[in-house]
């Protein structure tokens, strides 16, 4: 591949996180160090930003000296000089779009751009980011549910960084359907033993009603209606107890649940 030409795919993180905006201030500031400082990431964080970039174009974006009577640097090749270009033009574009449409599709424009394989999208706002210690990686980020309810995330430090996470911030919570547990609930106590999310840290549990619900040899498809009319789709092993209309329990570990900026 020539070095002017990039993957497309580099350009699905503008402008939905701070990796985009680190590469530019490498160009400006032909530091990748300073580069995060003004972008008020860690040295660790922002090269998880370039390298992440680097592996969706196909191409290196950053060349890096090292040492030297000047200290060391980094510049941007010419296809990272390309790539900001096309994603410059990229968000003009797009804030035209946004800037024609109200209401209702304008919310669901940024989400409908995700081509994920993941069928759950339920747009969510960060309530708080938890760090049990210093020393830990992992963040684990409360998020309000649109329509009332909490769940969480663990991510790592840098990704939290990287997405510029904060209290009151808009974001999208992605899972896989297969890593929805769901259960039939009695009255308000779930069948099979579920985990409160906030106390535990371990597990999500979200309650419901089955909507649809599409029988399978060995466990079945289940459709869930969150409050609000979230949609939530899981399986459930044989035997069970669901019917449609009947109230359910989901269960993901929070380890499962991705986020997203739109």
């Amino acid at each position: 591949m020539s070095n002017n030409v990039f993957s497309m795919g580099a350009l699905s993180h503008e402008p939905a996180d701070k990796r985009m905006d680190i590469l530019r201030l490498i160009g400006t500031t032909g530091s990748i160090s300073e580069a995060a400082r003004q972008a008020g990431v860690s040295y660790k964080a922002a090269w998880q930003a370039v390298h992440t970039l680097t592996n969706l174009a196909g191409v290196g974006l950053v060349d890096r000296a090292v040492g030297g009577a000047g200290g060391g640097g980094a510049q941007l090749t010419a296809a990272g000089a390309q790539l900001l270009d096309a994603a410059r033009q990229m968000d003009a574009a797009r804030r035209e779009v946004l800037a024609r449409f109200s209401g209702g599709a304008a919310q669901a424009l940024p989400g409908v751009g995700l081509c994920t394989s993941m069928r759950n999208n339920l747009p969510c706002q960060v309530v708080q980011l938890i760090r049990s210690s210093l020393a830990d990686p992992m963040v684990r980020v409360v998020l309000a549910l649109s329509h009332g309810g909490q769940i969480t995330s663990s991510i790592t430090r840098e990704s939290a960084e990287l997405l510029g996470l904060r209290s009151g911030l808009p974001v999208l919570a992605l899972c896989k359907a297969t890593a929805v547990c769901v259960s039939a609930q009695v009255g308000a106590v779930a069948v099979e033993p579920v985990v409160n999310p906030v106390n535990s840290g371990f597990a999500n549990l979200m309650p419901g009603k089955v909507s649809r619900l599409l029988r399978g040899s060995q466990r079945d498809e289940v459709v869930m209606r969150l409050p609000g009319d979230l949609q939530l789709v899981g399986f459930a092993n044989h035997p069970n107890r669901l019917r449609v209309g009947s109230k359910a329990c989901a269960r993901v570990e929070e380890n499962a649940v991705v986020l997203a900026i739109v």
